[in-house]
């Protein structure tokens, strides 16, 4: 027999704090096909404005190019341009049966189309069907999304880990971890982007999907390394190549801090002070939000995208599509309640990156990462005010009558031995 509700009709009626409401529910709602329709147009549009532009693919045709280094016996690190793990090598190799012309049409055909399974995986997280208002408004405003123009231009490979980031999260948020581990070491082994993630494993405790993680890329990269030849050019020249921020053609296009802050005026060693100190912050207040609990959705997607932005603020480098890693996972969050993308400061960021609006002094290529910068700091800084907000604070009791009463949302008044 069930016992009766003893609260009073207000207190039964107040909503969970995370749980749905009826902004939630609106977006969750059917689309009309119209607007379906309108969205992929204009998504679609938007990939073939940058399929018409030249020198496509570029990014991905370094990877094909290693790959057919490798086939004629060569060695891919040969190439100073080439700055993936091994596993990328083989990965690329069925390109390879393709001509360069093909290759720079597919492929950013094809990234496209990955970015749209990542926003769909991403809605599932939260129970979103791909045919609801939130997919048809998020799949709109990618098409004016710079990001996205530019790793559909440079058929860039960061679009792996912007499909691994939902998926893995997907996979945990319904209890299998152990795959997440995998998909996160896969994405790992093809582009290391992934890397912060791991912490995300071990917050949760989840030692043997951290194992998984950690070893699919290194088995996968030992036995490329083992199958081509000079492997060791990777530590003497790719590296370094790496731990130095690249060079002069890549370094005006990076957003992380230790590159952006000296253009500015700081000192570099100055700069990277900073950077290390505000990835520091924001790595604890990716523990305190992982503390924090809530909706499990919610709480994977804020706690990882905060992982993943403390390593773009100081590591080098860090470039404008890498946004498409975290973005659209947090824009799906938005179906819950007191979700951090529900705030204005989550997307006043992003407005320098829609596409048509020409920002003074910052359109030229070698100026656009100070946008980037303002994006990336400025959707930390509201993802950490978020977590900070939400944080639990100390109940206060007032005593009536000898009996204590708690000002807090606990409906039960308690006593001072701890029983009820």
């Amino acid at each position: 027999m069930t016992a009766p509700d003893t609260r009073s009709p207000d207190r039964a009626r107040v909503a969970p704090v995370d749980g749905p409401d009826a902004a939630g529910r609106w977006l969750r709602g059917g689309a009309p096909w119209p607007v379906l329709a309108a969205a992929s147009l204009v998504y679609a549009l938007s990939v073939w404005q940058e399929a018409s532009a030249g020198r496509l693919g570029v990014d991905n045709a370094v990877v094909v190019r290693a790959a057919r280094t490798l086939l004629d016996g060569g060695s891919p690190y040969a190439d100073k341009r080439f700055l993936y793990p091994p596993g990328a090598v083989f990965a690329a190799v069925p390109e390879t049966l393709l001509t360069d012309r093909g290759v720079s049409l597919v492929a950013p055909a094809a990234t496209a189309l990955l970015v749209l399974v990542a926003v769909v995986t991403a809605l599932r997280i939260f129970g979103v069907r791909a045919d609801s208002r939130l997919a048809a408004l998020t799949v709109a405003g990618l098409g004016a999304f710079l990001p996205l123009r530019s790793v559909v231009h440079l058929a860039n490979w960061t679009v792996f880990s912007a499909l691994a980031f939902p998926a893995a999260l997907l996979l945990a948020r319904r209890g299998r971890w152990g795959g997440a581990g995998v998909v996160v070491g896969v994405a790992i082994a093809l582009k290391p982007i992934l890397v912060p993630l791991l912490l995300l494993f071990v917050l949760a405790r989840r030692w043997r999907a951290l194992a998984r993680a950690v070893g699919v890329p290194l088995v996968v990269s030992l036995a490329a390394a083992w199958a081509m030849p000079r492997p060791g050019l990777f530590f003497t020249r790719t590296l370094p190549f790496l731990l130095h921020g690249q060079d002069a053609y890549a370094r005006p296009y990076d957003a992380a801090w230790p590159s952006v802050l000296p253009r500015l005026g700081i000192p570099p060693s100055l700069a990277s002070l900073l950077a290390v100190a505000a990835a520091v912050a924001v790595l604890g207040f990716a523990r305190l939000r992982w503390r924090r609990g809530g909706d499990e959705g919610l709480r994977l997607v804020e706690c990882a995208a905060l992982l993943m932005l403390a390593a773009f603020l100081v590591s080098r480098p860090s470039f404008l599509h890498y946004a498409l890693v975290v973005v659209p996972a947090l824009v799906a969050s938005v179906v819950v309640r007191r979700a951090a993308a529900r705030s204005v400061w989550f997307w006043l960021p992003l407005l320098p990156q829609v596409a048509g609006v020409n920002w003074p002094e910052l359109q030229s290529a070698e100026r656009h990462a100070f946008k980037d910068f303002v994006m990336f700091t400025g959707a930390t800084a509201a993802l950490c005010a978020a977590v900070w907000r939400a944080r639990p604070q100390p109940a206060r009791e007032v005593t009536v009558s000898g009996d204590a009463y708690s000002l807090c949302s606990d409906p039960d008044p308690r006593n001072h031995s701890g029983t009820r």
